[in-house]
């Protein structure tokens, strides 16, 4: 009979999974702390979330992560929400519980102001309006950040508009909506410059969105990190913006997660950026 102690796993769920970037992360730190466990992919189809998230704890899991297109859907199968995570309306970390409850939570705003305040120093949310664009799941999570950390005015454009309706009914009078054709106009006076959409990424369209009302004193940032250097990012930084790029989000959002499921609070350093681009 082995008196092993059960080694604790965790991963992420989507669907795809094959491209995340999260095993070379958690991997990484794992190693980097000489931590007995392992952090895998699992692509789930929506039909059989609920069965495998019901069947992870059993099979000695102490939690995952959750990307696209599920993160919205986990919560129906939490037992326990954060705040934030029910602000939000979706979850990107799930902690299992040893009473056996699936306890939810959203790290991806900490992750954006993490990345922002390591890029950026000198980044001040109070100092000006905020302008947001794209109204997808993760503009839902920066948005909140945003407010919570004193941003007086979110501006967004999304090519939907009725998306946008929708988080300025859920987030109140401080979102100012945009349509998709005046987007480049919020960029006026705007401190904080900030692309949640796929717009720029490898394989998706381009970024057109026209950037002549840029203030050299605003803040960019693109949670696109494929490619690292977008041409959101490059653009700005010629006109004498502060850049900040999205991997870091993607390493400072998967902190809190790891901290609770290994026990051990990581750091993100030079080393591990280095790692995960390279995976």
């Amino acid at each position: 009979m082995s008196d092993h102690p059960r080694i604790p796993l965790a991963g992420v769920i989507g669907s795809p999974v094959a491209h995340s970037r999260s095993p070379a992360l958690h991997g990484y730190w794992l190693r980097h702390y000489g931590i007995r466990g392992h952090y895998i992919p699992m692509d789930v189809a929506a039909d059989d979330l609920e069965t495998v998230l019901r069947a992870l704890p059993k099979a000695g899991f102490v939690g995952c992560n959750v990307t696209i297109p599920h993160k919205e859907a986990v919560l129906a199968f939490a037992d326990v929400i954060s705040d934030r995570a029910a602000l939000i309306g979706a979850a990107n970390t799930l902690i299992f519980r040893p009473d056996g409850k699936i306890h939810a939570d959203n790290t991806d705003g900490y992750g954006f102001i993490a990345n922002l305040r390591e890029g950026a120093p000198h980044w001040q949310p109070a100092a000006g309006s905020a302008a947001v664009i794209g109204a997808g799941g993760a503009a839902r999570a920066i948005i909140a950040s945003l407010l919570e950390v004193g941003c007086p005015e979110i501006r967004i454009s999304n090519r939907t508009r009725a998306r946008a309706e929708v988080l300025r009914s859920e987030f109140g009078a401080r979102v100012v909506i945009y349509d998709w054709v005046q987007a480049g106009n919020m960029l006026e006076d705007a401190m904080t410059v900030v692309n949640t959409s796929s717009l720029g990424m490898e394989g998706k369209p381009e970024f057109r969105v026209p950037l002549d009302a840029l203030s050299p004193q605003a803040v960019v940032t693109d949670i696109v990190y494929a490619p690292l250097k977008t041409k959101l990012l490059t653009e700005a930084e010629a006109m004498g913006c502060t850049t900040v790029d999205g991997l870091g989000m993607l390493l400072h959002q998967a902190v809190p997660g790891f901290e609770r499921w290994f026990g051990r609070r990581p750091e993100v350093t030079p080393e591990l950026r280095a790692a995960v681009l390279a995976a």
